[in-house]
Formats: C-alpha cells, sequence, structure tokens
C-alpha cells in the first residue's frame, strides 16, 4: 500500500456515549469546518434531533479533519461522525465497525492557486507544496485521481501535500507564500476564488467524472444496532435540516451566519449559487471503493454494499 494511515487511539475529553443515568439515549456527533456541514449546524441550533426523539441528549464536537473523527471513534467517544466517503473507507478497510446511514451534501471542491504559471496539473513541480486537509481526505484522492486521468501516475503529488484544516490552507494560500495551492471546500473555495489572482485548476466533478457525495454520515455499528429506531430518526432530522436550507435559505443564514466572518448577501450567495445540494441520497460510492483499490488505498473491498452501508440505494 502506497502510503499507511495510522489509527491511533488517542485520549480526547468528549461527553460519553453510552445510555445516561435516567436511561435516554445519549449521541456524541463528530462534524468538521465548512458549509457543506450547515445541516448540522441548524440541527443543532433548531434542535430537530431532541424534537424528533424526546429524551436524547445531543453532543456535538467539532473536529479539524477525519483523522481526528476517527480516533475519536476508535476510543469510543463518537457514535456518529460526517466526512467524505475516502477516509471512511480506509478506516473501515483497516477493520473499523462502522457504516455509511446517510448522504449530506454535494458541493463544488477544488484545487485553487494564486501562481499564473500553474494552469494545470502538468505545471506543477515537485517543490509546489498543496495544502488539504489530510493524506487520504476526500480532496486527496479526487487530486489522485486527476493526476492519474491527467499526468497519468495517481501518487504523483503524494509527497507535496500539507495537512491544514481548511481555514488555515486559505490563510497559507492567500498569503502566497507558504502552499502553491489548496484543495479545498465551500464556503473557503467561493471565498479565495473571489479574490485577485486566484484561479481553479481542476474542480472535483472533472477529476471524478461525475457527481459524488461530498460528505456522508457514518455510525458505530454498537450505535446502530443498539438504537436502530433513533438512528432512523437521527437520518429523517438530518434530511428535514437540509430541506429546510434548500427551501428557506433567508433564514438558514440567519441561523448560519454566527458560525462566518462572511456578510449575509455574500453567504446566502453561497448557499443558493455555489452548487451545494443537501441531500440524504450517496452517490460515486462504488466508483471510490474501485479506484482506491486499484491504487492501493484500500487493500480489500467489501463483498456485499450491506457491510458498508446502511439502507439506502447506491448509485
Amino acid at each position: 500500500m502506497r502510503f499507511l494511515t495510522i489509527l491511533s487511539i488517542s485520549l480526547i475529553v468528549f461527553s460519553s456515549c453510552s445510555n445516561n443515568k435516567s436511561g435516554d439515549i445519549s449521541v456524541t456527533i463528530a462534524e468538521q469546518y465548512g458549509l457543506a456541514y450547515a445541516p448540522l449546524q441548524i440541527l443543532k441550533e433548531k434542535k430537530i434531533i431532541e424534537e424528533q426523539i424526546p429524551g436524547i441528549k445531543v453532543n456535538w464536537v467539532k473536529l479539524g479533519n477525519t483523522a481526528a473523527i476517527r480516533e475519536a471513534v476508535l476510543g469510543g467517544k463518537v457514535d456518529i461522525g460526517f466526512m467524505g466517503i475516502p477516509p471512511f473507507l480506509i478506516g473501515w478497510d483497516k477493520g473499523m465497525d462502522w457504516k455509511i446511514f446517510t448522504g449530506l451534501s454535494k458541493a463544488q471542491i477544488g484545487l485553487v492557486t494564486w501562481r499564473e504559471d500553474l494552469k494545470t496539473l502538468n505545471d506543477f513541480g515537485p517543490e509546489d507544496r498543496i495544502a488539504l486537509p489530510q493524506p487520504g481526505s476526500i480532496q486527496h484522492i479526487l487530486l489522485s485521481m486527476a493526476a492519474e486521468k491527467y499526468l497519468g501516475r495517481s501518487d504523483i503529488f503524494d509527497n507535496q501535500l500539507v495537512t491544514m484544516k481548511h481555514p488555515d490552507g486559505m490563510s497559507a494560500l492567500l498569503s502566497k507564500r507558504d502552499v502553491a495551492a489548496h484543495f479545498t471546500s465551500p464556503p473557503y473555495i467561493m471565498m479565495e476564488l473571489s479574490e485577485p489572482d486566484m484561479t481553479l485548476v481542476v474542480d472535483g466533478k472533472e477529476a471524478m467524472g461525475s457527481d459524488f457525495t461530498f460528505i456522508a454520515g457514518m455510525v458505530t455499528d454498537k450505535f446502530s444496532s443498539k438504537h436502530s429506531d433513533s438512528l432512523s430518526l437521527i437520518k429523517s432530522s438530518i434530511a428535514q435540516a437540509g430541506e429546510f436550507i434548500m427551501e428557506h435559505p433567508e433564514e438558514a443564514v440567519a441561523i448560519l451566519k454566527k458560525d462566518y466572518s462572511i456578510p449575509e448577501e455574500v453567504l446566502l450567495s453561497y448557499l443558493t449559487g455555489g452548487g451545494l445540494v443537501y441531500s440524504p441520497e450517496v452517490e460515486g460510492l462504488p466508483k471510490f471503493i474501485n479506484f482506491m483499490k486499484d491504487k492501493g488505498y484500500l487493500e480489500k473491498t467489501p463483498e456485499n454494499i450491506d457491510e458498508i452501508f446502511i439502507e439506502q440505494d447506491i448509485k
């Protein structure tokens, strides 16, 4: 396998994922940064899960990347996490007992540069550093797909990657010093491309060759087997939050604005015109599996989709 994703168990202080003393259900949900996670922010503010499941205690944690979420799941500190499909598959490949139970969002993600000389992937040299959340992230796998497609070598940029949270990656890009490019997602991709001299080298759909789910929800086998009815209601709550954003974007902006240093009218334009789609549907899973197995990012593939997916049609 070309690179090893190390899944270590670290001590992270979160609320317990077990039943509380009163017998009510407790669930800890991990999210990351960006507008792709907006339905989760709506869930928190409007307490939709609590309305659907009276007595449930919902604990929210925000982590910098999927490695941190995997570590928290391994440590028994998180029940549900949201991330791209590739890092979920890497965790499953390493033996993690979890499954995808819902899609969350589709979005334009892509590689942004400030350098005029970097018009295509072929223009990147070995010293040009690329910021993204981590190796094995969906950004990394899409970059690898693009590299295979245009350069004939999927791993050509693996030694040039710089692990950064999206806000830090944007800062590094805009400084025009630390990195040559940043593979990012909304709202950071919109914010970057609104700046002078910033251009898009390649986007995710071009790399993938089709639409795909950007962020999906993963749940531990322990939680899904113990609380299957509650998980179904959590899934419907997530869908309800996504529908609220799509149908009432102005009201959604009023809720979301406290999480972003973005003018309301700009944030509204991102939600309505930035290619964001919030949906429980999951797209692109087989293509990710086949590419990652073929290129050595996975050692095995599921014999049956039920091994990694709960109750959803796959496209």
